[in-house]
């Protein structure tokens, strides 16, 4: 079954078209987390026992066959019932089996919902359901997209802003809906009475995101994704961070990275990594996440590889007014081969 869009979707739903099998993937979770409620809305519309008849399975933690006999189950009162599935990325073979039997025959009075972040295309899981839901890719946006988002957003909001302010915003922000949905909120709120955000409004409420990411970059950088990574930098830098600033950033990551490596490959728990590596509690798990995909002598290599750009940067060896630009691009393509 084809891939639909985001808008094919909404239609079908308000024409009352409810399927048995959804595909949600991808990582903009904002967007895809609304489409699971929209579904799930649309589905349970006519069902006069709601809380009976959802409910929904991390199969990281929960038992496949759980969830496949919530889906098989008979809708208490009538109409349906809604199941919503995520973590079933990395099943053993025999669960994922379990899964694919269900959904090239599901239950007609069920809706299942698939929801996932990172779909490995590669296994038979995740080949049927591309073939048998219906399924809708949840890209990261682009600024252009989250402009225009951003622009309904604020008409139900009761406010406006002009096209500066909302790309300033979007760049202050970054690719999140979720970031972004939170910040304008709190523009509106400060917007009253007048009802109009200004540049000076965003600049003054507004946290700069994509500088305080502080692991965004490098997380691209361990993962070899070259793409992301350049996008990534050239937000930083388009959002007018200095590149002194972020080979500093780059610096200071790599080597809380590797230093974190070192304690982890000792056995030590996590309480004495953090008590070495100062971290703020709401980027821990990201931080481990990273460290564990990370290698040392890797680790090693890229943080002599980030002093000697640094070097150049300083001592004007890049070459002319975009000398410390390209610098950061070519060590970023080198870090990310």
């Amino acid at each position: 079954m084809p891939t639909v869009t985001r808008e094919e979707l909404w239609r079908r739903l308000k024409g009352g078209k409810v399927e048995p099998l959804y595909l949600l993937f991808g990582p903009e979770e904002y967007l895809r987390d609304a489409a699971a409620r929209v579904v799930t809305e649309a589905a349970l519309k006519d069902s006069p026992l709601r809380e009976f008849n959802e409910s929904g399975f991390s199969l990281a933690s929960a038992d496949v066959q759980q969830a496949i006999a919530a889906a098989e189950q008979m809708p208490m009162m009538g109409g349906r019932r809604v199941v919503r599935i995520t973590d079933f990325g990395k099943l053993r073979e025999a669960d994922e089996e379990a899964l694919v039997r269900y959904v090239t025959r599901p239950a007609e009075t069920s809706t299942v919902v698939f929801v996932t972040g990172d779909l490995d295309k590669r296994r038979k899981l995740s080949k049927t359901l591309l073939e048998v839901c219906v399924s809708v890719e949840f890209a990261e946006q682009k600024d252009a997209e989250l402009a225009a988002w951003a622009r309904d957003r604020l008409r139900q909001l009761g406010v406006h802003a002009d096209e500066r302010t909302l790309r300033r915003l979007v760049g202050l922000v970054g690719a999140s809906v979720r970031r972004l949905s939170t910040e304008l909120e709190k523009l509106a709120t400060a917007a009253l009475p007048g009802g109009e955000i200004t540049p000076e409004l965003v600049d003054a409420l507004v946290g700069r995101s994509r500088e305080l990411s502080n692991f965004e970059l490098s997380d691209h950088l361990i993962a070899r994704d070259r793409r992301r990574a350049l996008e990534t930098l050239r937000k930083l830098l388009d959002d007018g961070a200095e590149p002194v600033m972020l080979i500093g950033l780059l610096a200071s990551n790599f080597h809380r990275l590797a230093l974190a490596k070192e304690l982890m490959s000792r056995g030590a728990p996590e309480q004495e990594v953090f008590r070495v590596v100062n971290m703020p509690f709401s980027q821990r798990k990201d931080f481990l996440a990273t460290a564990r995909r990370a290698d040392a002598q890797e680790l090693a290599r890229r943080i002599r590889r980030i002093a000697e750009a640094d070097l150049a940067i300083k001592t004007s060896l890049g070459g002319g007014d975009r000398g410390p630009r390209l610098q950061l691009e070519m060590l970023v393509c080198e870090l990310s081969a």
